[in-house]
């Protein structure tokens, strides 16, 4: 049963093209701000970065961790930080000439298939 709806899930990703869209918007923003000549691992460097920013934005906002009063506001909200997140991903992406939509299509053609459990 988890399959077919995987399965059907996949059909219906498969439709939908607009992560294209939004990889050339990407692509070709990154050229007008002049960011383009930056290297993939430049780029790890700032994924690694808006990661850790995210992290602190969801532990700021959903979580009892105290932070820093004074560092409280340094950091952009959830969906701010996901942004990052995805944007410089897809500069990766660009940068090694990948197809971000082709390798989740891909990688869930593989996680479809595979037994996941949970731990209780």
């Amino acid at each position: 049963m988890t399959n077919n709806i995987q399965n059907d899930l996949y059909r219906e990703l498969e439709k939908t093209r607009d992560i294209n869209q939004i990889q050339n918007y990407i692509k070709n923003v990154i050229e007008v701000r002049g960011f383009s000549k930056q290297s993939s691992q430049d780029n790890m460097l700032l994924l690694t970065e808006e990661v850790g920013e995210l992290a602190k934005a969801i532990r700021k906002e959903n979580t009892l961790l105290g932070v820093d009063c004074d560092k409280m506001y340094n950091y952009d909200s959830v969906e701010s930080e996901i942004a990052d997140v995805f944007i410089i991903l897809n500069n990766i992406c660009n940068c090694l000439n990948i197809n971000l939509y082709e390798c989740v299509m891909k990688k869930e053609k593989i996680n479809i298939n595979r037994v996941w459990s949970k731990n209780k």
